[in-house]
């Protein structure tokens, strides 16, 4: 009788996985990931740097004259600050010289370099070009220089990312000394 009594207790004290599902929601359920300033502008950077670069490898692999490869070099333009014809030379070159068809990003670090009264901001990364049969041609280390600019909206704080050079080096410190040499 004892157990018989402890097995009716057991019963309505569990619930059910439907009971449990119906009494659920999204804020238990699934909580929303939090990141710091710091995470989110690696996490922006590191997709902003992927997209262009994926974007750069369907533009390539397209005539490079048609209505879709206009709208897709376009839209790489919208990546940058201030496009212009050179924006995109050295990459298109990059690329092109090793018949890269695919591109993966690793190891994406972002950081600020002071040049005088600037502060810079800069990410590194290593970057994994693929050829049409998927086969890694390399792993090569690269820099891109971004900006953040104040775009509020509706009052709320709100930033656009924008790259003002890509496949850039940083700028080297100005080693001459200040003064008159002889």
């Amino acid at each position: 009788m004892l157990l018989a009594l402890a097995a009716c207790n057991n019963k309505k004290t569990e619930v059910s996985d439907l009971e449990t599902l119906r009494n659920s929601n999204n804020k238990k359920s699934y909580p929303a990931v939090q990141m710091d300033s710091a995470q989110a502008i690696n996490f922006i950077t590191k997709q902003k740097v992927q997209e262009l670069l994926d974007l750069s490898t369907l533009y390539l692999s397209g005539n490079k004259n048609t209505e879709i490869d206009t709208v897709i070099y376009s839209q790489m333009g919208s990546y940058f600050h201030k496009p212009d014809s050179t924006t995109f030379k050295k990459l298109f070159r990059e690329l092109d010289s090793l018949k890269v068809k695919s591109v993966k990003v690793n190891n994406l670090s972002v950081y600020k370099d002071y040049y005088k009264n600037d502060t810079l901001d800069y990410a590194k990364f290593n970057v994994e070009y693929f050829d049409d049969k998927n086969r890694s041609l390399g792993t090569f280390e690269k820099n891109a220089q971004y900006i953040l600019m104040s775009a509020p909206i509706k009052f709320k704080k709100e930033f656009k990312f924008y790259f003002l050079n890509f496949y850039s080096s940083p700028l080297k410190k100005d080693s001459t000394s200040v003064g008159v040499t002889k």
